[in-house]
């Protein structure tokens, strides 16, 4: 039998990866994760924290395959958030325990029955019109809003539970650090590190994926990119979080509050404004999600309130014609699994994943216990709004 001093080596501290490290570790695995930058990772740190159960991609009136893919998802969220499941999450700082969908105007009256219909009921329920959330109690709201029973976590603290559990097993990847295939597993060189024999690989480093596969030789599979250009809005704002019906099944806009210590909330926008506004400047963006508000929101206003913007790329699997994927996804070849999560409501597939792609393998625990990496262990990744130098 071969020797290894490592079970398995994670590329990459985004949620998914910290999920997988947290899953394996309580396999029996001797687990190690290399991060170049902070745990939080970059898309997962950039996400809105929804933690989607599918009603978003069933707004074109029929459930689609990404619908169902992650419809169990805020069940094992819940679990973990409660204690309760194979992470534990109760530290983590829960921002909204449900979000809204709303429309402009009356819905049509098909997408409204389907909504009605039993598969729906049990994902998102209709309120009376006495009943709405701040802002749309206001008599000058003309529309429908629906409850979606999907939570809302603070990106933040979600990486910060899983440092403070996880983090002992969390290293600073040097730049000198050299990979190698073995006729079984991996081979791992660095000056800081030494030599360290690995059974397998898993890269979960969202768009560093890539350049990491190439670095092996691999030359599949192939990733895509779908870039997203956000909207900060810091102020006197009310607490929102909703996604504005649009004509497909993408919201027009999504809304999510983060409340600061100085009592100012800031509006992260999302939606189509921000997949629009990828070309545009961050002035013209800004523009945008302005008459954007106005459209949606007209009789709210929004004095003394500063703005800027936050441009990030998703990278998922390349699919037919670049459209999203609708499922998480992870490919395996011999001691190598590449994870794309595409949403980070997933990262608890992505680990379900790993853990049989795995066991199929035949890779199980050896080593055990945590392992001494010698390397400085990566900080917490701030959030987005908290890098910005200067707001408009």
């Amino acid at each position: 039998m071969d020797s290894f001093d490592l079970d398995i080596a994670i590329f990459g501290g985004g949620i998914a990866g910290l999920w997988t490290l947290a899953r394996l570790r309580r396999a029996g695995y001797r687990v190690a994760l290399f991060e170049r930058r902070a745990l939080g990772g970059v898309q997962s740190i950039a996400s809105q924290g929804i933690i989607h159960g599918g009603t978003k991609y069933a707004l074109t009136g029929r459930l689609t395959g990404s619908a169902m893919a992650i419809g169990e998802m805020p069940g094992i969220w819940r679990a973990a958030l409660a204690g309760d499941g194979e992470v534990d999450l109760r530290t983590v700082r829960v921002l909204a325990p449900q979000q809204y969908l709303w429309s402009t105007g009356s819905l049509a009256s098909g997408m409204a029955g389907f909504f009605a219909g039993k598969v729906m009921q049990s994902r998102m329920q209709a309120l009376p019109a006495g009943g709405f959330p701040p802002p749309f109690d206001d008599p000058r709201f003309r529309g429908s809003v629906y409850r979606l029973d999907e939570p809302v976590l603070d990106a933040r603290s979600l990486a910060e539970a899983l440092a403070t559990q996880y983090g002992e097993a969390c290293g600073l990847v040097p730049a000198s650090l050299a990979v190698e295939r073995l006729p079984r597993g991996w081979r791992l060189v660095s000056p800081e590190t030494g030599e360290r024999r690995v059974a397998a690989l898993v890269l979960a480093a969202g768009h560093g994926n890539a350049a990491l596969l190439g670095q092996l030789g691999q030359d599949g599979p192939a990733m895509q990119t779908r870039p997203l250009h956000m909207i900060m809005v810091r102020g006197a704002l009310p607490p929102l979080y909703a996604h504005c019906l649009g004509a497909s099944a993408n919201p027009r806009l999504t809304v999510t509050s983060y409340p600061m210590d100085d009592g100012r909330v800031v509006w992260y926008l999302g939606g189509q404004v921000a997949e629009e506004g990828v070309g545009r400047s961050p002035a013209a963006q800004i523009a945008a999600g302005r008459d954007e508000l106005a459209t949606l929101l007209p009789w709210m206003s929004f004095p003394d309130t500063e703005w800027a913007t936050f441009a990030v790329d998703r990278a998922e699997v390349a699919t037919g014609g670049g459209r999203r994927p609708d499922d998480a996804f992870v490919g395996e070849t011999d001691g190598l699994f590449t994870c794309w999560p595409t949403k980070l409501a997933f990262a608890p597939r992505v680990a379900r994943l790993v853990a049989g792609g795995l066991q199929r393998q035949g890779i199980g625990p050896q080593a055990g216990g945590v392992p001494d990496l010698g390397l400085a262990r990566p900080p917490v990744a701030r959030l987005p709004w908290d890098e910005v130098e200067t707001w408009n």
